[in-house]
């Protein structure tokens, strides 16, 4: 392994000036800042973690806080976690994942632990308990995700609103006129999540604006409540012909479902789901989609938290644009109008 010294020696000055390079703590003459980096550079030395954080009185470990919700599908959230662990590992910081429900009082905890430096907040209701904490606390944070009032916080999310409006844009132009949107389990909508409840007013205000009937219904996991829940939304709206699903783990039962009721896709039922691409991609017949982007948000709320230690400026909010993507799910509206809604 190579030490101070050895870059010490290889450029040629004391280890005390290639510390004082590393850590930027007192004025060097730029020949030799540019003479140890090089050094640095030639012999491939990397500070040792430890000494790097006592240094700068940090730990080098970021919390991310995902709280195992009723409703959640952790599936999707360990994807989000896995883009925060990986690109945190590019900046040399580990990650501490905390799942428990604790609300304000568990980000107070960690803060006062000195465990973590900076934390990364996902499961972001509209009204969370945990955003005046956050706006309090003396460490950066960010969130996946953003609450009503937003205000002093930075929030990374893909844009919610326009991926529902999307998904009805995508099924009018295709001539559908009854649509429903499957959605999350009622415990999220119950807790005003923010992605589900942006979902439903994209879907509700474009439907609106085409002038369709745009219905909203959430859905359990279990086959029995997908089928009875499809049932009751065909008894209740047989003119349907478009179903928007944003609700993973129910989108394979779901077309169990639909063939049971005699419904085939895209012929009959045109179905499109806002998820991961390979989720789409691996059903029959494949899925027109939105995607989640979730490799992207974890590796921005990262590279923002990052920035934010570093004391520079980042955007407070950002929404990432949807992306769609037909596939074999969605056809034009069959010509017979199995009744008007």
């Amino acid at each position: 392994m190579v030490t101070i010294a050895d870059v010490a020696r290889h450029a040629g000055v004391a280890a005390s000036t290639v510390s004082y390079v590393l850590s930027g703590k007192r004025s060097i003459s730029s020949d030799t800042r540019d003479r140890v980096q090089r050094s640095v550079r030639a012999l491939g030395y990397r500070p040792n973690a430890s000494a790097r954080a006592l240094a700068s009185q940090r730990s080098n470990v970021l919390a991310l806080v995902i709280p195992l919700r009723t409703g959640m599908h952790v599936p999707v959230m360990m994807q989000f976690a896995a883009a925060v662990v990986t690109t945190a590992r590019r900046f040399d910081h580990d990650v501490l994942l905390l799942t428990a429900d604790e609300g304000p009082d568990g980000l107070e905890r960690v803060a006062q632990s000195s465990l973590v430096d900076a934390l990364v907040v996902m499961d972001v209701e509209l009204h969370d308990k945990r955003v005046p904490v956050l706006r309090e606390l003396p460490m950066p944070s960010v969130l996946i995700g953003y609450p009503a009032d937003a205000d002093g916080l930075t929030c990374i999310d893909l844009d919610f609103v326009a991926a529902g409006a999307h998904c009805v844009d995508h099924l009018a132009d295709l001539g559908h006129r009854s649509l429903a949107l499957l959605g999350t389990p009622s415990a999220v909508y119950e807790r005003q999540t923010g992605f589900a409840q942006r979902t439903l007013t994209g879907f509700a205000e474009a439907a609106e604006r085409r002038g369709l009937l745009g219905v909203e219904t959430p859905c359990e996991h279990t086959f029995d409540a997908i089928l009875h829940t499809v049932e009751q939304l065909l008894h209740d709206h047989p003119g349907i012909t478009g179903l928007v699903v944003q609700n993973e783990p129910i989108i394979g039962p779901l077309l169990d479902v639909l063939r049971r009721l005699g419904r085939r896709v895209p012929e009959d039922m045109s179905l499109m789901a806002i998820c991961a691409d390979d989720v789409a991609e691996r059903q029959v017949p494949q899925l027109s989609s939105v995607t989640i982007p979730a490799e992207r948000i974890g590796q921005q709320a990262v590279e923002s938290l990052i920035t934010k230690l570093e004391g520079a400026d980042v955007p407070e909010l950002t929404l990432l644009p949807p992306k769609l993507t037909a596939r074999a799910s969605t056809c034009e509206a069959p010509h017979r109008d199995l009744t008007t809604a």
